[in-house]
């Protein structure tokens, strides 16, 4: 088995978009998540940003020798950064642990042309459901910042790559939540 990890803070959370295992529970401390865009993509998405006060779940998973070149791929926005001695985790034999984060000097605060996809915001949450309950998902909202992003409403038609279908507890935990944070959804 591979000794090379990743950790997961977004979309990688939920286990449907991905195939790689065994994926385990982790925590990342001095870090906190952010809506951000960039040049690269059209729309927002998390990112990773510093902060010492802050600790995010997520999980961790091997990343096979050969499968660095498609992560790289599917996280091509971001840079691949050491996180070895900032991630908490029971998984055994993790000897290179890496984290996504966007450099700060090409990130940018969603506006109305670079909105959250609320397929995207979907796909995390029910991550965040299944590995940690409705408590980790509240957690997931407060250690989260960029609330104030339009939240484009492309349930009906998604426009994330990898949306899933989410139940209609799931549906309602997502809206009563972003209804809590004061979050603007717009029509796709």
């Amino acid at each position: 088995m591979s000794s090379a990890f990743f950790f997961g803070y977004g979309s990688l959370v939920n286990r449907l978009t991905h195939g790689f295992s065994p994926a385990h529970t982790a925590r990342a401390r001095g870090w906190r998540r952010a809506w951000r865009w960039t040049e690269t993509r059209d729309v927002a998405f998390l990112t990773a940003i510093p902060d010492p006060d802050c600790e995010i779940e997520g999980l961790i998973a091997p990343v096979p020798p050969d499968g660095w070149a498609a992560l790289d791929l599917r996280e091509h926005a971001y840079d691949r950064l050491d996180a070895l001695h900032s991630v908490s985790h029971a998984a055994p034999s993790v000897e290179q642990l890496a984290i996504y984060a966007i450099p700060p000097e090409r990130i940018f605060a969603p506006d109305s042309h670079h909105p959250v996809l609320l397929s995207y915001l979907d796909v995390v949450v029910q991550g965040y459901l299944a590995e940690f309950g409705a408590d980790g998902a509240d957690r997931f909202f407060a250690t989260t910042t960029g609330w104030e992003a339009p939240i484009l409403d492309d349930r009906a038609d998604p426009r994330y790559p990898r949306a899933q279908r989410l139940s209609d507890d799931e549906r309602r935990f997502v809206d009563d939540r972003l209804a809590g944070l004061g979050a603007r959804k717009v029509a796709a």
